[in-house]
């Protein structure tokens, strides 16, 4: 049989051995490196890096929804500077899980009941994160970003700070604040603005500081100082978006929230030196701030008589032991109680007075309950057990959390590999972020979820949907203050129905939603109080 020659190895071919020979490698790498320069160089390693910038992101999509490609680098930074609630909500029901990236962060949100309460109760994966700056403004020894047994020992010392009893302690304190500002709200209706109905979710960002304030601090913050933090806490609020420039750079929102947040940590120093000496002289504990000081006190006390060898009593030791906290430890944990009450409180009560305006025939009942539970005075204080026990204020403060939560996305941090379900895991490093939306919109869970329904509380079987209950979170992360959080309102809207009307001018953007941390209606609710008469 003939031998194909086109299958013998080039170099066993003569003619093409002496054109191998021929070429002058050195020349052409010459050539190659002559034709180059600083342009097409740097050219080069950009297109590399956007390449991989590509290949990394479709990488850690894997098989969940999110968009085949991203804006090299920044992803849909942009859209973040101005969030919108209906791209947001169109990702939520997009997919159990979608992502985007932004910078260097790649995001996985996971929007179901399910998906979100996975999240929630895996600490052995993820942690609580906020965006790049919070670390800044928080500072990274902050408590809120210990993780593990720190994290439960920290947290177990700050549970007594939230107990009925204590909680019972501080309600004078937000009676005496609420009596203030709607004297001053109904001074800037009618007095400043002539009956003209103005936007009032600022006026509720400050009385919300103001009432934060009250509880942490008691009264060792002056109101020059309380109205200073609530006028710049907007500023720390806007520093902390969920997705924002990686770098603080002079006079952009970072920085401006970075100054603000310094100044707010160094009042709170000053209070916690104040309560020491008070607390230690025997004085009356009044705030969250004293009830924390006067436990690591008598933690000492009983550490410093153990010590000495005297014989002491098991009866005499405190409940919980607690390590001394410095001056700025204290302010560094009142600042994260500001950061997770301030936005969220004052979301709730925006929606709270606008959906009341709008439903006469429910405020009514309100009015009428919490009259009845005052027996006719309308002056009369109220302890947690009785605002607890009016079913029309809690239904009212209920719905309003879950027809608007004000808490719509929280951030974790992925520790290591994270296997969400058995065909996706979010790489280490990643933002995994689960969204409440859904679950307190689950047609299943609440019917008509879309519309604002009060008797699903008294009546209905709403109470009985844990699961789908996450406004305040779930798992070892859960939020400390929630029984705080919802008397607070509970207290806030029935004290306003009996010594406040007001109305509310309805715009074409009132019922839409902004997006500025928490949720608030677009045109800030357009509001005028007057005085009711008793």
């Amino acid at each position: 049989m003939a031998v194909n020659g086109t299958f013998v190895s080039p170099t066993a071919d003569a003619k093409v051995a002496h054109q191998i020979a021929q070429l002058n490698v050195k020349g052409i790498v010459s050539s190659l490196v002559n034709g180059m320069n600083g342009w097409t160089i740097a050219l080069t390693l950009l297109l590399v890096c956007v390449a991989y910038d590509q290949f990394k992101y479709i990488w850690n999509k894997g098989s969940i929804v999110g968009p085949n490609f991203k804006t090299p680098f920044i992803g849909p930074f942009l859209e973040s500077v101005h969030p919108d609630f209906n791209k947001y909500h169109q990702k939520w029901v997009s997919g159990p899980l979608s992502c985007v990236s932004v910078f260097h962060k790649f995001v996985v949100i996971a929007s179901t009941r399910d998906m979100a309460r996975k999240v929630f109760n895996s600490p052995t994966f993820v942690k609580p994160c906020v965006v790049d700056a919070a670390y800044k403004l928080l500072r990274p020894e902050n408590w809120v970003f210990l993780d593990g047994k720190p994290h439960v020992d920290y947290r177990k010392g700050l549970n007594g700070l939230f107990t009925r009893q204590a909680i019972n302690q501080y309600i004078p304190g937000l009676e005496e604040v609420y009596n203030d500002y709607f004297k001053r709200f109904v001074h800037k209706s009618q007095v400043e603005l002539g009956g003209k109905p103005t936007p009032f979710m600022p006026e509720f960002r400050e009385m919300l500081t103001a009432i934060s304030c009250r509880t942490f601090v008691g009264h060792y913050m002056n109101e020059e100082t309380i109205k200073k933090i609530a006028d710049d806490y907007y500023l720390i609020t806007a520093a902390l978006e969920l997705v924002n420039f990686p770098i603080i750079l002079p006079f952009t929102k970072s920085w401006y929230g970075k100054k603000a947040a310094d100044m707010v940590l160094v009042e709170f120093t000053k209070c916690a030196a104040k309560s020491k000496v008070r607390m230690a002289a025997g004085g009356e504990k009044e705030c969250i701030l004293d009830f924390w000081v006067a436990q690591m006190q008598e933690s000492e006390a009983w550490r410093a008589k153990v010590a000495s060898g005297e014989p002491v009593d098991e009866s005499e030791k405190p409940s919980m032991l607690i390590r001394d906290f410095t001056d700025f430890e204290i302010s560094m944990t009142l600042f994260t109680f500001l950061f997770a009450s301030q936005d969220a409180t004052s979301s709730a009560a925006t929606w709270l007075f606008q959906i009341m305006a709008d439903r006469p025939e429910i405020l009514d009942k309100v009015r009428e309950e919490n009259l009845a539970m005052r027996n006719g005075d309308r002056h009369a204080h109220l302890s947690l057990d009785q605002i607890e026990s009016m079913p029309w204020t809690r239904a009212v403060v209920k719905e309003v959390l879950r027809y608007r939560p004000p808490v719509i996305m929280v951030p974790y941090l992925a520790k290591k590999d994270f296997p969400i379900t058995d065909t996706y895991t979010a790489p280490k490093g990643s933002m995994v972020i689960p969204a409440t939306w859904l679950a307190l919109h689950d047609q299943e869970a609440y019917p008509d979820p879309e519309s604002f329904v009060p008797e699903r509380w008294i009546t209905g079987d709403a109470d009985k949907q844990t699961k789908n209950w996450l406004v305040f979170g779930t798992g070892p992360h859960y939020c400390l203050g929630q029984v705080y959080a919802q008397a607070n309102l509970m207290l806030m809207i029935g004290k306003a129905s009996m010594l406040l009307d007001w109305k509310h001018t309805i715009t074409p953007k009132s019922e839409e939603i902004k997006v500025f941390a928490t949720i608030f209606p677009m045109d800030d609710c357009l509001l005028t109080f007057s005085e009711r008469k008793a």
